[in-house]
């Protein structure tokens, strides 16, 4: 099912848990809008109005009857100056999940909402205190599974990709307000050295925007990560090079043909990125039920894979299914690695890597052609600005597409209102990027795959 968001009133107060649901040592809630401090005082021992902003305070949560909920440590902390720019209490109460439920239902009998996922960034959006690209950052911060996109989520979140569409936005802008002024006065018209510098200046522009909108490609690595398939005939060694690079006996090693029957899954760090390992099962004709419904697995996890290692037997000649492989697989996406060096080197004259899974030899040798399939022009430096959401990419390239037509247009000397029609749409799709021009649809479909608190 899924989550829309009702239209936010900026009078609202609402409460949750702002800390992962479940048995912990502490478990912190947050209160946040105009009346938050009059709800903590309602359950708090303590004169909350009174305090100073970001102050902390022991104390207890009351029921309405004055009998202690729990003993915890609040914090104060006054808008403009909290997360949201609203006057915001975070309790840190036990983190038992029966006291955090009793604590979170005083806060709702004493006048606080429950927030929806994401509401509290979508209050500090509203409040100004990010902009879209930042709240989005939010989340691909809490989501990080490497620490390349942990730092590239911190870059988005100071700004770094708000700054570089804020400086396309003054450039189109600059020229938009002369493209304006010609349609306005038309009698006036334009120099043809003036073309000739309009359309110089959006040339460079749109090579920027260009420049970044390819920078997806890694953006997309580095936020969600990439799947990983090892495939080959039974008894190549997958589920042995599976266990060599996680560093640990996960998959089942035997002699015998079709020990892996099934699709085994794990997380793996490599290059800095998030992978999803797939061990498969062996490829081969058989009539085994259980064996084909495996097979027909592998060849699903073939076809979903980013990328693929193809692992041929080194100790014997290729097969006829070793050969269907090598014709079958996607050769972009492609890396084969002669396995078992250690009983004897391929003779096939075919490139690959050469390792022996059993012997832990080889595997740098594996890692550094992963690496030279990933970064093909290398990983991204530190300072560099990439784009990992779809969204913005679709925005850059629907700006794109009518910065070409403005070019095209100032070209052929074409009617100013087009030319300024088509520039006013480019702005527009930029702004949707940051949220200066974006729809309650926009915002519903961003902030609704927050999780519940933040």
């Amino acid at each position: 099912m899924h989550f829309v968001h009702k239209t936010y009133q900026p009078g609202e107060t609402i409460a949750a848990l702002a800390t992962p649901a479940g048995e912990g040592a502490i478990a912190v809630i947050r209160i946040s809008g105009v009346n938050a401090f009059d709800v903590a005082e309602k359950i708090f021992s303590g004169p909350v109005k009174s305090y100073k902003t970001h102050t902390a305070h022991y104390g207890k949560i009351l029921s309405k009857t004055g009998e202690t909920i729990d003993a915890v440590l609040l914090l104060v902390m006054k808008g403009p100056r909290s997360y949201t720019g609203e006057d915001t209490v975070e309790i840190s109460c036990h983190g038992g999940s029966l006291v955090v439920r009793r604590v979170l239902e005083r806060i709702f009998e004493a006048g606080a909402n429950p927030a929806q996922p994401g509401e509290f960034s979508l209050q500090a959006y509203l409040n100004g205190k990010l902009d879209l690209a930042q709240a989005e950052a939010v989340q691909q911060l809490i989501a990080s599974k490497s620490e390349i996109a942990l730092e590239n989520a911190e870059k988005q979140l100071s700004g770094d990709l708000s700054k570089k569409i804020g400086g396309f936005q003054k450039k189109l802008t600059e020229v938009a307000a002369i493209l304006e002024a010609w349609v306005d006065f038309p009698e006036e018209g334009l120099e043809f050295a003036a073309f000739d510098e309009l359309i110089a200046i959006l040339r460079g522009t749109n090579a920027k925007m260009e420049n970044l909108a390819e920078t997806f490609h890694e953006g997309k690595m580095l936020h969600e990560g990439l799947s990983l398939c090892l495939l080959g005939t039974p008894n190549v060694g997958k589920s042995s090079l599976m266990n060599a690079l996680l560093g640990k006996e996960r998959a089942i090693v035997t002699e015998i043909a079709g020990t892996t029957r099934d699709v085994l899954e794990e997380d793996l760090r490599l290059s800095g990125l998030h992978f999803r390992l797939v061990d498969t099962a062996g490829v081969r004709e058989t009539t085994e039920l259980v064996e084909q419904e495996g097979i027909r697995r592998t060849k699903q996890a073939m076809t979903e894979a980013d990328l693929i290692l193809l692992l041929l037997d080194a100790s014997r000649p290729l097969e006829k299914e070793d050969r269907d492989l090598l014709d079958t697989v996607p050769k972009e996406r492609t890396i084969v690695v002669w396995n078992k060096i250690d009983l004897n080197r391929p003779k096939e004259n075919i490139d690959g890597v050469l390792i022996s899974a059993r012997e832990r030899t080889g595997l740098d040798q594996l890692r550094a052609a992963i690496d030279r399939f990933i970064w093909r022009s290398g990983p991204p430096s530190k300072d560099e600005v990439v784009i990992t959401k779809l969204r913005h990419k679709q925005a850059l390239q629907q700006a794109i597409l009518s910065l070409q037509l403005v070019i095209e247009g100032l070209e052929r000397r074409i009617s100013a209102e087009f030319v300024a029609s088509d520039m006013r749409n480019a702005l527009n799709e930029l702004g949707t990027i940051i949220g200066t021009n974006v729809t309650e649809d926009i915002l519903t479909s961003i902030f609704s795959q927050f999780c519940l608190g933040k």
